[in-house]
C-alpha cells in the first residue's frame, strides 16, 4: 500500500499518522472533508468506496517509506458520481 501524503483534491497534508486520510482500493487519497462533501464517498478516478488509511508502523517506515512525491489531480469533472453515490460501495 502507498502512503500518499497530501489529498489529492484540495492538497491537504496526510501524514502517515493521519486520521483524516481515506483510501480507495487502488491507494487513491483524499481527505475526509473532500471525500464527505465533494466526492460523495465515490473516487473520481475508479468509482469505487473509501475507506480511513490505516497508519504505517514507524519501524515499517524505514524499509518502506512513505510517497515522496505529491498526487494531485483537482476533481474538476467526477464520471462516476451520478452513477454510484446511491449505491453502497460493496455493490457497486
Amino acid at each position: 500500500m502507498e502512503i500518499r501524503t497530501t489529498c489529492e483534491n484540495c492538497k491537504k497534508e496526510l501524514p502517515n499518522d493521519s486520521s483524516e486520510a481515506m483510501i480507495c482500493t487502488f491507494d487513491c487519497t483524499f481527505c475526509k472533508d473532500c471525500v464527505d462533501g465533494v466526492l460523495a464517498n465515490v473516487c473520481p478516478n475508479c468509482g469505487g468506496g473509501f475507506e480511513k488509511r490505516p497508519s504505517r508502523p514507524k519501524d515499517a517506515l524505514i524499509r518502506n517509506p512513505v510517497r515522496k512525491d505529491i498526487v494531485y489531480k483537482p476533481v474538476v469533472e467526477n464520471r462516476f458520481l451520478e452513477k454510484y453515490k446511491n449505491i453502497d460501495p460493496r455493490k457497486r
